[in-house]
């Protein structure tokens, strides 16, 4: 933790997005090391002290199909007032987790120690087989409560019946939804690239990575926001970018980091669209980059 310390338990995390309330608390929404629960703690002094870890939420999940490098890994914001928003992948609303698929969901807290029930982002309807993974959260620092304005990137496959290893029928997309009341209602979704086959991603000792990392941006005020996501074309030379028997990376990967410019909205089936329907490459994200 900050200046090297430890939370008061020494407790076994991995994937914490630190936050800093305006009164100078920062909070720590994280996995436990074998992905169960989603932790928090807090410091109340700069990270010189930090709390015990507090249970947010459980983590249930269902593995992802097509052999693709993913779990529930938080992503966390904050608005203005200090509220902080956290979203992961998870089954929960899924018929108990027997759908195969995995949704996005979202809790909240105003202190770090005390957190929301977990609700359902309403991407797709319950039981349309679509499976989410790999959430990239932003939260307007301008805004805040029931006028917080959100918005969210993500992967997604349109059907979780594609497989459990590598198949072509695996295929990988990128989405967006915003929020404009706090979460409390979303826009339609957005599909924003693909479909990716997962031959094109790098192949690691934990299946294919897109980057297992997503990221959205809202500058404060504005209303728009700007995710930042993976798109992988077909390899040259060759029908996969990655040795698929030893895992080893392919000089011939072509794989680029994109953007797109989406209108933030909220309620049900409003339009995002704010670009071309093609990601639009940003100065400085055009070039090519691989990721192992």
């Amino acid at each position: 933790m900050g200046s090297g310390q430890d939370d008061a338990d020494n407790a076994c995390v991995i994937g914490g997005q630190p936050v800093v309330q305006p009164n100078g608390n920062v909070i720590v929404p994280i996995d436990d090391c074998v992905e169960t629960s989603l932790l928090s703690f807090r410091s109340t002094d700069g990270g010189q002290t930090w709390s015990k870890p507090v249970l947010a939420a459980q983590l249930l999940f269902d593995t992802d199909p097509g052999h693709i490098r993913a779990g529930p890994l938080p992503s966390a914001e904050i608005d203005s007032s200090g509220k902080v928003y956290v979203t992961w992948e998870d089954c929960r609303f899924e018929n108990f987790c027997n759908a195969g698929n995995n949704d996005l969901v979202l809790t909240t807290s105003t202190d770090g120690l005390t957190w929301s029930p977990v609700t359902r982002i309403p991407i797709d309807a319950v039981g349309s087989g679509v499976d989410h993974l790999i959430p990239g959260l932003a939260v307007d620092r301008n805004t805040s409560g029931s006028s917080a304005h959100l918005g969210l990137a993500y992967y997604f496959f349109p059907t979780v019946n594609c497989g459990t290893t590598h198949t072509p029928a695996c295929q990988l997309n990128v989405g967006f939804i915003s929020s404009t009341d706090g979460g409390n209602s979303w826009s339609a979704a957005r599909q924003l690239a693909g479909p990716m086959n997962l031959s094109w991603l790098p192949l690691t000792t934990q299946g294919f990575m897109v980057g297992d990392y997503i990221s959205t941006s809202i500058v404060p005020g504005a209303t728009d926001a700007t995710p930042v996501f993976e798109v992988a074309s077909a390899p040259t030379g060759r029908p996969t970018c990655s040795n698929v028997h030893t895992g080893a990376p392919g000089s011939n990967c072509n794989e680029a980091t994109f953007t797109d410019l989406l209108l933030l909205a909220g309620g049900t089936n409003v339009s995002t669209v704010a670009s071309a329907s093609l990601p639009t490459k940003k100065p400085g994200l055009s070039q090519r980059a691989r990721v192992f």
